[in-house]
């Protein structure tokens, strides 16, 4: 794992909503706006930037939680521009916090973590999980 960062370092993405970003259930829609499941997914890859360039060709990151405090709307068509701050490095954990706004409009905010780990040890994991799964069955 690289040393590329410190807190306070920021990364910036700008996501365009649209119809497939709206609040729905199966086949249902609920709102016509950006849903909080969505801004989660948006929110995760903001901190995976940080991850990204720091992982090393062996590495791969994984998320280990995220929240979100969902503000405002945001409607398809509009901008929302995510700032994610790097908060701290624990070990092999990046956590961040972000904020999402469309224009001047606050729409969300929170933080979220990723883990680094060998690729290795997660094809392990996830390998034994499998079977161990397998088994119960």
């Amino acid at each position: 794992m690289k040393d590329l960062f410190s807190p306070g370092d920021q990364k910036v993405f700008k996501k365009l909503v649209t119809a497939a970003d709206t609040a729905g259930f199966f086949d249902s829609l609920v709102h016509p706006v950006y849903s909080t499941f969505s801004i989660a997914r948006d929110a995760e890859w903001c901190g995976r930037l940080f991850v990204l360039e720091m992982k090393d060709l062996d590495e791969e990151g994984i998320g280990t939680f995220i929240s979100v405090n969902h503000h405002a709307p945001a409607f398809p068509g509009e901008e929302v521009i995510f700032t994610t701050t790097l908060k701290e490095i624990r070990k092999h954990e990046v956590l961040t916090s972000y904020i999402a706004m469309a224009g001047d409009r606050l729409i969300a905010q929170g933080e979220q973590g990723q883990k680094i780990f060998k690729q290795e040890k997660l094809e392990k994991l996830f390998s034994s999980l499998k079977k161990a799964k397998q088994d119960d069955e």
